[in-house]
């Protein structure tokens, strides 16, 4: 069921309740399959008998409507994937959260300013482990997809104490990836047994390459490996389209730092020259 706090400006609302306003906005009667949804915003108030909407959803709607930036968050923890994101429009940044098995997401307004902060809080990046020392060569585990899948079945049929849970998933690569050996094979095993959640942000917007007007794409993708850090994602490279990635693909993972994490957040982030204004839209 929707819902709105107007006294800090926020909205939880599923996605059928957006597609009711891009109807209204569209000035079209929404589908007979968005009838529930559209009554649901009457109900309290966010839509008027005759489909005009309230003075309040402007900042919103309007933000949703004409994107500058549009930026996604997924996270997949215990209790699987969730969807989170920033839009940032020409007059206001609106942030949503999700929420495990729940159908709506919060939206509300966020300064510009706080905008890395906002993003920083989505994926909980949190101070863990310790930094990498400069000069050090990096910390790399590399692999297969098939080698994690295997993993990730092996936990899911513990042991009866964690060393025999561990010995299960060590066996487990092992069998998957016989090159995986040694440290990095006891290093792998760790990082999935201590793994709290893996999250990637993408960043989109209209730009130019080479001259010609294009959809721009960043990413980053992290795994948050609890007291063993942050550890980035370079393989396989985000963004990721569907069906590139299969069993037999590489899987490396790097070692980092929250600070080196945030520079990273940061940079996914288009400088303002790099937008296309209304006129170099033209």
């Amino acid at each position: 069921m929707p819902s709105y706090d107007s006294s800090r400006a926020r909205f939880r609302l599923a996605d059928r309740h957006i597609a009711v306003f891009a109807h209204l906005l569209d000035g079209e009667t929404p589908p007979q399959e968005l009838a529930e949804s559209l009554t649901e915003l009457q109900r309290i108030g966010l839509v008027g008998e005759e489909g005009e909407l309230a003075p309040l959803l402007r900042d919103l709607l309007g933000t949703l409507a004409d994107p500058l930036v549009m930026i996604q968050v997924e996270v997949t923890g215990e209790h699987g994937p969730v969807n989170h994101g920033v839009v940032v429009g020409q007059d206001a940044v609106i942030s949503h959260d999700g929420w495990p098995g729940e159908e709506e997401s919060e939206y509300v307004s966020i300064e510009p300013n706080t905008l890395v902060w906002e993003l920083a809080r989505k994926v909980n990046l949190h101070r863990g482990g310790e930094k990498p020392e400069e000069g050090v060569p990096e910390i790399r585990v590399e692999t297969t997809m098939a080698a994690l899948d295997a993993a990730f079945v092996a936990l899911e049929e513990p042991g009866p104490d964690d060393d025999a849970t561990r010995e299960g998933v060590r066996e487990a690569l092992g069998e998957a990836d016989p090159d995986l050996k040694g440290d990095a094979l006891d290093r792998f095993r760790d990082l999935v047994a201590s793994l709290n959640a893996t999250w990637r942000i993408t960043t989109a917007w209209d730009g130019r390459h080479d001259g010609e007007r294009s959809a721009m794409v960043r990413a980053l993708a992290v795994w948050d490996c609890g007291p063993l850090g942050h550890w980035i994602r370079e393989q396989p490279e985000e963004p990721i389209m569907p069906g590139q990635v299969g069993p037999d693909s590489r899987l490396a993972l790097v070692r980092s730092d929250a600070a080196e994490v945030w520079r990273k957040i940061t940079d996914l982030l288009p400088d303002r020259e790099e937008l296309l204004s209304g006129d170099a839209a033209e």
